[in-house]
């Protein structure tokens, strides 16, 4: 799966279930694939093939 960073992202969505900062590492628009996805309860987090044992928050991307 390839999703793209929209470069949108909030600190609560940064902090929610413990998750990387996007905009320390991502560009917006740019496009990675993804690696793992964990479905938890109330969030999903992304896991890049570019970034391994880095968590992003799903509201920041969207599917391609």
């Amino acid at each position: 799966m390839k999703v793209k960073y929209l470069g949108k992202t909030t600190e609560d969505q940064v902090q929610w279930g413990g998750n990387d900062d996007p905009r320390k590492f991502l560009l917006i628009n740019a496009v990675y694939e993804v690696k793992n996805k964990y479905v938890h309860t109330w969030h999903t987090k992304l896991e890049l093939h570019m970034y391994p044992g880095k968590y992003f928050n799903s509201v920041n991307f969207k599917e391609v």
